[in-house]
């Protein structure tokens, strides 16, 4: 199995266009490495890729990932799998229309959520969507084996949307000729022993990073009044993720969709130094796994 991870920052990319702190700024000057809104590629058999989650980077980030530039048969891109209905995982669809035969999986709320959406990415050509929750789980081209995990009932801001502990979810992808298993959770609000239970067999995870620690601002999500509130669980700290990870050395793992301000970003602070200093990866954009 191939992993490419198209792009590594929370909603917003990094620096954020509208952000002067000191990261951003360190980022424009080219001091910190530039990052895209977090978005991943997969495939089993280097020829059929399926996105996990769709960013507003979406043709960006796709051009610059030689695997995925179109052949005389077309774009290897054979559909998306979204772990939720946030802007930043969703809006890249529109940058995909055109495509006939894409096939999309989300949960149920969220492919609710998307339906006001759907004339406009089918209006030339039709595409495919999918419960990603269906009982025994889905096959992918490319000899790829999938199925959904419940991690939250968080709807969208910009939705009213029922409690469903849908909202967010992980996906464990498993390669049938290697047997390696990657568990894609880049949005995860509490550590449960569920999670547990599905990191306990897998190769390789790809984990929510979007915050160092407890209490540090999210400058992706505002709450009223533009007060700044969070639902990712932090890396750092004695509840924090990084310990979580301590109950399961198998696996590789790595962090992304990182915040703007987070210290992660930066490879001078002790904060990367603790992480990486744990085994656990801190990956740029374009980073290849493979499994």
């Amino acid at each position: 199995m191939r992993v490419v991870l198209l792009g590594t920052a929370a909603g917003g990319g990094f620096p954020r266009w509208n952000c002067a702190c000191a990261q951003c700024s360190a980022a424009r000057d080219g001091r910190l490495a530039a990052r895209t809104q977090e978005c991943a590629a997969v495939s089993g058999n280097g020829r059929d890729w399926w996105l996990l989650n769709a960013s507003p980077d979406i043709r960006t980030q796709l051009n610059a990932t030689p695997a995925l530039t179109p052949g005389p048969g077309g774009t290897p891109v054979r559909g998306a799998l979204l772990t939720d209905a946030e802007a930043h995982h969703v809006m890249g669809l529109t940058g995909l229309y055109g495509v006939p035969g894409l096939k999309v999986y989300a949960a149920p709320p969220v492919l609710s959520a998307l339906s006001p959406l759907r004339p406009l990415l089918e209006r030339h050509a039709p595409w495919m969507w999918a419960d990603s929750f269906a009982e025994g789980g889905f096959v992918l081209a490319g000899g790829l084996v999938v199925s959904a995990h419940a991690l939250g009932s968080r709807a969208p801001g910009y939705l009213p949307g029922a409690a469903d502990d849908r909202w967010v979810t992980a996906y464990r992808v498993e390669d049938l000729a290697t047997g390696g298993v990657l568990v894609y959770a880049p949005g995860l609000g509490e550590w449960t022993p569920a999670l547990d239970d599905l990191l306990a067999g897998a190769t390789c995870v790809v984990l929510d990073g979007t915050l160092c620690a407890a209490g540090a601002a999210d400058g992706s999500v505002r709450g009223p009044r533009g007060r700044r509130t969070s639902w990712h669980l932090p890396v750092l700290g004695p509840d924090g993720s990084l310990a979580a990870l301590a109950r399961h050395p198998r696996p590789r793992v790595v962090y992304t969709h990182f915040d703007s301000g987070n210290p992660l970003l930066d490879p001078a602070t002790d904060a990367y130094a603790s992480v990486t200093g744990a085994g656990v990866g801190i990956p740029s954009d374009g980073t290849e796994l493979r499994l």
